[in-house]
C-alpha cells in the first residue's frame, strides 16, 4: 500500500496521517481539509489518561508537544444548590482545539505528509480509483458517508437538548458541572479547563427550558456562516451570572445545536473506510469525539500494520477491534444524554445524593469504582445516606447503602435485597413440595431481606403450567406454611409471595428454554384474557366475560386470605409480564369495547377490582406489592407515562411498592437489554410519584445494587439470575464490602464462613530502596499550572 489519501484535516485525520507515514515513510500520504489550516471550531479537547497512554506510546514527539500544553486534574465538582460536591481519583486532561491542531500539522509536515488546506476533497470514490485507501474522517455531516449511504446503511439519531459550545475567561480548576434552576427550568453546564487562561464551557437545556426561557425565537434570526448567536450568549450570560462572577463569555461559531448520535451498520465500502464521527458520535457528557477519533486512528494504523499486504482483512480487523469499544462509548453516552435531558428528575434530590446520582449516570462510575477513586468521598456518601434514612448520627463507621434497613408498611427489611420470584416448576396439583423448600430458603440463608416465591396461582385456571404452586385449595396452605416456618426460623429473611393468574399465557409446557413454555396438548384446560387475543403460537384465549372476572377477583381474595394462613409475610400482585392482569393494562392485548377496555381509565378497572379484593384481605400491617411491565417495548403498547399513572392508581388502591419490570405482554416486542435495563423505568417512575419503587433487570453485582439505592433510583434491587448463579449472593456481597453488621444476617450454624475462605499466593517482597509516590486523590488545575493536592474528603 503506497498511496492513502484522507479526508478531513481534524485531528483524526491528522493524527491517523502522522501514524501512517511514520509507520512507513515511502508511502504518499495526502490530507485534504476544505477549512484553513489555522480555522478552528470549538475550544478546548478532554482526553482520559488510558486514552493518552496510547498516544505515547504510537508516538511520543506528538505525545510529548501535547503533553506540555496539558491542563491536568483529577477532580469533578458538581455545583448544584449551593453546594459543591467533589469526587477526586478521575484523570483528566485537556488542550486547545487549535494547539492539538497546530501539534498534529507540524508533525504531518516533518513526516512529509501532504497537507492540502483551504482544499476540497473529490470524492471518496473518485479518489479511491488512484489510491490504494480512502479514510473519510470528514466529520458528523460526512458527504462521503452521505455518497456511500447504501453501504455503511447510516441512522442519524437527534435528540431533544440544545447545546451551544462557548469558552470562558473563568479558569475553572476542575471537570465542572453546574445545575442551576432558572425560572424557565434547569439549565447545565458541563466545563474544563484547558489553559491557564480559559475553560471550555458547554451550556445546555431540554426542549421545553430553550423555548421558555426565549431562546427559540433568537435563535431563528438569521446569521451568516461563522457569526455566532450573541444574543443568546448576552442571555445565557445572564442566567449562569452568579457562576461566571464577572468572567466573560467566548464564541467561535457558537449557535445552539442538538446532539446527533451517529451510528453505521458498516464502517467499511471496499477500500474507503470512515473514522471519527463520520463513523460513530458519542455525546459530550462523557467525553470529547476527538479522544474517540484519534483512538480510531491509531486502531487503524495498527490493523494496517500487522496485516500490511491484506488491506481489506485489515480494515475489517480495525472495525472488529474498534466497534465494541464503540459501540460500549455509545451505550454509556446514550444514558448519559438521557440523564441530562431527562434531568427535572433527579433535581429536588439532596446535594450529596444528586452528586452521586450524576456520577454515576452512565454506569461507567459506580459505587465501588468511587470507593477505589477517593476513599474520603465514598466514606462521606456512606455516612450522609445513613443519617438521612436512620437519622441515627451514632454510627462511626455505616454499613454500605444496599445493607441499611428498610421500613415498609408494617414490617421492617435488614437490607435493601430481594431474592426476585423465580419459579421452579415443581409443584403437583398447586402443591409446592421440597424443590420450593429448598430454593425459596437457600436464598433466606444467603442473605437476602425479602425472599418471593415465584407465580403463585390463584385458581387451577390461572396456572402457566401444570407445575406451577397455587394457593386455590386449603391443602397448599399446609405445604406453604412449612416453607415459611423454615425461612423465619433459620434465617434473618422475610417470605412474599406472588399471586397471578396466567390468562392469556396458561395451559402451556415446563419452559425448557427462555420464560414461556408452548401450548399442552395433554391436558390442556381453557385460558381466557381481556381480548381474544393469542400470546405469539399460543392458542387463542376467550375473551373473559363479566361473570368470569367477578369469579377471579373472588379467586384473589381467597389465595390472599390463604397467603395470610400460609404465613406469608409480604404479598406481590403480578400485573405485568402478558399475565392476567398485565395484559388488560396494555392497549396491544386489551380491545374491549366494555367498561374494561379502551382509554387506559377504563383498562385499569379490572386490575383495580382484584387489587381492592387483595388489599380488604391482606392485612394492613403486611406489605403489598405490584409488579408491572413499566413498558411493552412494542409500536402502540404501555409507555413510561403510562406506567406512572398505572403505578399512580395502584398505590391509590393500597398497593406499598411497584416493582417495576418491562416487556413480554407481546411476543412481537423488541426489548432493550443491557446492564440495569430496567433501572431507569423504576427511577422515573419513584421520580414522578414518590411511590417506593424496586429496581429488577440485569443488576448482577453489588457494586451497581449499591449504586441503585445510594442514587436514589430505587428503594430496593431485586436479584434474579444472579441470584441462581449464587444462592449467597447478599452474604457474599457483605463479605467483599467488609461490613458484618445486622444487614447481612449469618445463621449462627453459618458463622464460620463469614470470613472469605483463604485462597493460594506468596507474599511479594520489597525489591526497591523507595516506594512511588501515591497519586494524589484530588489534583485540582490552577492558573498558576500548579498541582493542588488535598486530602479525600468532600467538599460543600
Amino acid at each position: 500500500m503506497t498511496r492513502i489519501a484522507i479526508i478531513g484535516g481534524g485531528p483524526g485525520g491528522l493524527y491517523f496521517a502522522a501514524l501512517a507515514k511514520q509507520l512507513d515513510p515511502t508511502r504518499e500520504v495526502t490530507v485534504w481539509e476544505r477549512n484553513a489550516a489555522a480555522d478552528t471550531f470549538g475550544f478546548g479537547v478532554v482526553f482520559s489518561d488510558e486514552t493518552l497512554d496510547g498516544i505515547a506510546q504510537a508516538d511520543p514527539q506528538i505525545f510529548t508537544a501535547m503533553e506540555a500544553e496539558f491542563a491536568r486534574w483529577s477532580d469533578i465538582d458538581i455545583r448544584y444548590r449551593g453546594t459543591t460536591e467533589t469526587s477526586g481519583g478521575h484523570g483528566f486532561a485537556a488542550i486547545e482545539r487549535k494547539r492539538l491542531l497546530e501539534i498534529l500539522q507540524r508533525r504531518c509536515t516533518d513526516l512529509g505528509v501532504d497537507l492540502r488546506f483551504s482544499t476540497v476533497a473529490p470524492t471518496a470514490a473518485q479518489l479511491s480509483r488512484d489510491h490504494d485507501l480512502v479514510v473519510a474522517a470528514d466529520g458528523v455531516n460526512s458527504a462521503s458517508r452521505a455518497q456511500h449511504a447504501a453501504v455503511f446503511k447510516p441512522s442519524l439519531d437527534e435528540h431533544n437538548c440544545r447545546y451551544m459550545w462557548l469558552a470562558t475567561d473563568r479558569v475553572l480548576e476542575a471537570f465542572t458541572f453546574v445545575i442551576e434552576e432558572t425560572p424557565h427550568g434547569p439549565v447545565q453546564v458541563h466545563g474544563y479547563p484547558f489553559s491557564s487562561e480559559q475553560s471550555t464551557f458547554i451550556v445546555e437545556m431540554n426542549e421545553k427550558t430553550w423555548r421558555a426561557a426565549g431562546f427559540a425565537d433568537l435563535a431563528a434570526q438569521d446569521r451568516p456562516p461563522g457569526v455566532s448567536d450573541d444574543e443568546s450568549v448576552a442571555r445565557i450570560a445572564e442566567l449562569l451570572g452568579d457562576f461566571l462572577d464577572g468572567h466573560s463569555l467566548l464564541t467561535n461559531n457558537s449557535k445552539w445545536l442538538r446532539f446527533t448520535t451517529v451510528r453505521n451498520e458498516s464502517w467499511r465500502h471496499g477500500t474507503i473506510v470512515l473514522l471519527g464521527d463520520a463513523a460513530h458520535t458519542a455525546h459530550f457528557s462523557i467525553g470529547s469525539g476527538t479522544k474517540l477519533a484519534m483512538e480510531d486512528s491509531l486502531a487503524l494504523a495498527a490493523a494496517i500494520e500487522a496485516q500490511p499486504d491484506d488491506l481489506l482483512a485489515a480494515l475489517a480487523a480495525y472495525e472488529t477491534a474498534r466497534r465494541p469499544v464503540v459501540e460500549s462509548t455509545q451505550r454509556a453516552a446514550q444514558a448519559s444524554l438521557e440523564w441530562f435531558e431527562t434531568i427535572e428528575h433527579p433535581i429536588g434530590k439532596e446535594p450529596a445524593q444528586f452528586a452521586f446520582n450524576l456520577l454515576t449516570r452512565s454506569l461507567r462510575v459506580t459505587y465501588d469504582n468511587l470507593r477505589l477513586r477517593d476513599p474520603g468521598y465514598a466514606a462521606s456518601l456512606d455516612r450522609w445516606f445513613h443519617l438521612n434514612e436512620t437519622h441515627d448520627e451514632q454510627v462511626t463507621t455505616p454499613p454500605p447503602p444496599l445493607f441499611q434497613p428498610y421500613h415498609l408498611a408494617g414490617v421492617s427489611m435488614r437490607n435493601r435485597i430481594i431474592a426476585a420470584p423465580v419459579s421452579s416448576y415443581q409443584a403437583h396439583d398447586g402443591v409446592p413440595g421440597s424443590a420450593e423448600l429448598l430454593h425459596l430458603s437457600g436464598k433466606a440463608l444467603g442473605g437476602a431481606g425479602l425472599v418471593l416465591t415465584g407465580m403463585t396461582a390463584v385458581s387451577a385456571q390461572g396456572r402457566a403450567t401444570p407445575a406451577c404452586p397455587g394457593l386455590y385449595d386449603d391443602s397448599q396452605v399446609a405445604a406453604w406454611r412449612e416453607v415459611t416456618d423454615a425461612v423465619h426460623a433459620h434465617s434473618g429473611a422475610l417470605i412474599g409471595v406472588q399471586l397471578n393468574h396466567s390468562g392469556p399465557k396458561g395451559s402451556t409446557t415446563v419452559p425448557q428454554h427462555g420464560p414461556l413454555g408452548t401450548a399442552l396438548t395433554d391436558g390442556a384446560w381453557p385460558t381466557v384474557g381481556p381480548s381474544a387475543i393469542p400470546f405469539g403460537d399460543l392458542p387463542e384465549p376467550a375473551q373473559a366475560t363479566p361473570t368470569d372476572l367477578g369469579t377471579i377477583v373472588d379467586d384473589f381474595a381467597a389465595a390472599t386470605r390463604r397467603a395470610d394462613e400460609a404465613g406469608f409475610d409480604v404479598l406481590e400482585i403480578q400485573a405485568g409480564h402478558g399475565f392476567l392482569l398485565s395484559a388488560f393494562l396494555s392497549p396491544l392485548t386489551n380491545k374491549r369495547t366494555d367498561d374494561y377496555g379502551g382509554d387506559l381509565e377504563n383498562r385499569l378497572r379490572f386490575p383495580l377490582q382484584a387489587i381492592d379484593a387483595v388489599r380488604a384481605n391482606w392485612p394492613t400491617g403486611k406489605p403489598l406489592l405490584a409488579r408491572i411491565s413499566a413498558v411493552d417495548w412494542a409500536e402502540g403498547g404501555t409507555t413510561l407515562d403510562d406506567a406512572v399513572r398505572i403505578a399512580q392508581a395502584l398505590s391509590e388502591h393500597g398497593v406499598d411498592a411497584i416493582d417495576v419490570s418491562s416487556g413480554e405482554v407481546v411476543a412481537t416486542e423488541k426489548p432493550a437489554y443491557g446492564r440495569c435495563y430496567q433501572t431507569p423505568l423504576a427511577e422515573h417512575i419513584r421520580s414522578e410519584t414518590g411511590i417506593p419503587t424496586i429496581a429488577v433487570g440485569g443488576i448482577g453485582g453489588y457494586d451497581d445494587a449499591n449504586s441503585i439505592v445510594l442514587a436514589g433510583r430505587a428503594d430496593l434491587v431485586a436479584i434474579g439470575r444472579a441470584y441462581l448463579h449464587d444462592p449467597s449472593w447478599a452474604l457474599h456481597a457483605a463479605a467483599d464490602l467488609g461490613y458484618t453488621g445486622p444487614g447481612a444476617y449469618w445463621p449462627p450454624f453459618q458463622t464460620a464462613g463469614q470470613a472469605k475462605p483463604v485462597t493460594g499466593g506468596r507474599a511479594r517482597p520489597l525489591l526497591s530502596l523507595s516506594l512511588p509516590a501515591p497519586e494524589p486523590v484530588h489534583r485540582r488545575w490552577a492558573q498558576t499550572d500548579a498541582i493542588v493536592a488535598t486530602a479525600g474528603t468532600r467538599s460543600v
